[in-house]
């Protein structure tokens, strides 16, 4: 038989690959994997912490030791770039969410008679794998499952899915149910009752003519920097605390003292409010209800934020209007911004901060930039998503 080989990274799907290119399921890097692919345990891995792991989709890596996991955070990063050529300063040690810090989750529950599974899917499949622990979600979350399990046999249809969407706000829980049928008085007090018990921020549901809203004691909000947000339902916001704090600092960093500052996608204002003391910010969004959310705070904040509805992927800034500000900030959904880098690529803005959760759409948007003559100065990676693939970052373009 011949020598073992060794497993030396994490693909991007989260399988291990040897030097030769071989893929193996469940591999990490310092493994060895003989040629019956019988794999032989290294110092990286180790064991589980969820009963799921292996079946739910919410994590891949749970069996990777954290060394090894912040370094595919990392690789992730520098691949995408290596894979479209782009020149690069330094790629900064990747920071990752604890365990139980998710604040933000969609999950589907399935009734079938009396019984009611909720989770995330199976890995690459339809099935629900019914959560009885998660290792991910704030404890606030994961205590709303199992009550939630026993409303939905009252409120979900037979065989229907129905969407759970739950979100952590300054004052508690949003909560969303999406596709039940609550019919009748019985089901009405029943909601209500439930939202008291477990004093939720808010409480919505969708029975398929629109979202209603059956309980807000008053408005939830999210604070950023010295601004309160009152936020839309199921807002976007970032996944967990950690993860917000290190990309708003690596913003911050990024654009120094500039006097002026364009954030583009700027959602319910993550970092337009949070780097707006003592400067003057224009902040555009794509979202009707998002950006109507940062403007109504900045307005009752005094602040000195200009807001505009603007669907940048139709209509990007142009060069003279990006060139009245000492930086910009892109904040882009997993598509990137391609049609507004290239308007930056001919710009004279001396600074970029390019928030992604892509690293694939990033590079490709880090080559228009650098081809244009900005320099990649460096990349914060940050792994939100805890034992996930997905990855995210923060980076500082200059000229």
């Amino acid at each position: 038989m011949s020598e073992a080989a060794l497993i030396e990274r994490i693909a991007a799907r989260g399988d291990g690959v040897t030097a030769d290119g071989r893929h193996v399921m469940g591999g990490v890097p310092g493994d060895r994997v003989r040629d019956d692919g019988i794999i032989i345990p290294g110092p990286n891995r180790t064991e589980p912490v969820c009963r799921h792991f292996g079946k739910c989709g919410g994590c891949q890596l749970q069996h990777v030791a954290e060394p090894a996991l912040a370094e595919f955070v990392r690789d992730r990063v520098v691949g995408g770039l290596e894979g479209q050529e782009v020149r690069y300063g330094d790629v900064l040690p990747a920071q990752l969410s604890p365990a139980q810090s998710r604040r933000r989750a969609a999950l589907t529950a399935l009734r079938t008679g009396r019984q009611v599974a909720i989770g995330f899917n199976a890995a690459q499949s339809n099935q629900i794998v019914d959560m009885r622990m998660c290792p991910l979600l704030l404890p606030e979350l994961f205590a709303l499952i199992a009550p939630v399990r026993e409303l939905l046999v009252m409120i979900a249809q037979p065989r229907r899915p129905v969407k759970v969407k739950m979100q952590m706000l300054d004052q508690g829980v949003e909560l969303i149910l999406e596709g039940v049928k609550a019919e009748g008085l019985d089901a009405a007090m029943a909601l209500q009752d439930f939202a008291g018990a477990h004093r939720l921020a808010r409480f919505a549901i969708d029975q398929g003519d629109g979202l209603e809203i059956l309980w807000q004691p008053e408005p939830p909000t999210m604070r950023f920097g010295d601004v309160t947000v009152e936020v839309p339902p199921f807002a976007f916001l970032q996944p967990t605390a950690t993860g917000q704090a290190a990309l708003i600092d690596a913003v911050t960093r990024a654009i120094g003292d500039a006097g002026a500052v364009a954030d583009l996608f700027a959602g319910v204002g993550t970092f337009a409010l949070s780097v707006q003391a003592g400067r003057k910010v224009y902040a555009a969004e794509g979202a009707r209800d998002a950006i109507a959310a940062l403007t109504g705070a900045a307005n009752r904040a005094r602040a000195l934020v200009a807001t505009e509805h603007r669907d940048l992927f139709r209509r990007p800034l142009v060069p003279a209007e990006l060139n009245r500000f000492g930086a910009v900030i892109l904040d882009p959904p997993r598509a990137g911004a391609e049609e507004q880098v290239k308007q930056l690529a001919g710009a004279t803005t001396p600074v970029i901060a390019y928030v992604s959760c892509n690293p694939a759409s990033f590079a490709r948007d880090a080559k228009m930039l650098v081809e244009g003559g900005y320099s990649l100065d460096w990349v914060q990676p940050v792994g939100q998503f805890r034992w996930s693939t997905h990855v995210e970052l923060a980076a500082r373009f200059s000229r």
